[in-house]
């Protein structure tokens, strides 16, 4: 069955990127990070071991050049509604197969990671790469059972919470397992840890 790699990334646009960072580097840079992290991470993340897919926002930037070398037949919206809702789209929309969820801002983040979510993904329902801000970095679903109705479902986005409620939304007979801890850049300590 083909494994599918789907990395979220916004449109690299001046002033609409790492809006955190922006405010402590100016647009410029975190508009230049955010832009390299991503070329970077689709170069890196390309394995004959899965598909990849990008899902993006806006859903206007379909065509941007910022997803050059990735078949426009994978690239798709991320489409409306909260985070939450988002980030549930390509488990339900995508061929049958094991899906690996990723962010486009994780400097770290290497093939090798995305293979060990995979094969966390043999052995358990559900898999997630921590971060150390209480958040994740991946989330990825084996898509043998049905995906949980409620799933992300009033997680505390951007927050210490994040990882925690989300597991929470999984019914209990769900297995889950732990991947790597990586961390995204939000603010200029983060990028200083990138140095």
């Amino acid at each position: 069955m083909t494994r599918h790699l789907v990395i979220f990334a916004r449109a690299p646009e001046l002033g609409r990127v790492k809006r955190r960072l922006a405010r402590e580097i100016g647009d410029a840079a975190a508009t230049r990070f955010y832009r390299l992290t991503l070329v970077r991470q689709n170069r890196h993340l390309r394995d004959p071991r899965w598909q990849l897919w990008l899902f993006v926002t806006p859903d206007t930037a379909l065509a941007d050049v910022a997803w050059r070398g990735i078949a426009r037949r994978q690239v798709r919206p991320q489409g409306p509604g909260d985070l939450g809702v988002r980030m549930k789209r390509p488990f339900l929309a995508l061929p049958a197969g094991p899906v690996v969820l990723v962010g486009s801002d994780i400097p770290a983040m290497r093939a090798s990671h995305i293979a060990r979510a995979f094969d966390l993904l043999g052995r358990h329902d559900f898999v997630f790469g921590p971060a150390t801000d209480g958040g994740f970095w991946l989330v990825g679903a084996r898509r043998t059972r049905p995906m949980p109705r409620g799933l992300f479902a009033d997680v505390r986005w951007s927050t210490y919470h994040a990882l925690a409620d989300s597991i929470s939304t999984l019914p209990s007979d769900y297995s889950v397992a732990c991947a790597d801890v990586l961390d995204d850049v939000d603010d200029l300590r983060g990028l200083m840890g990138v140095a």
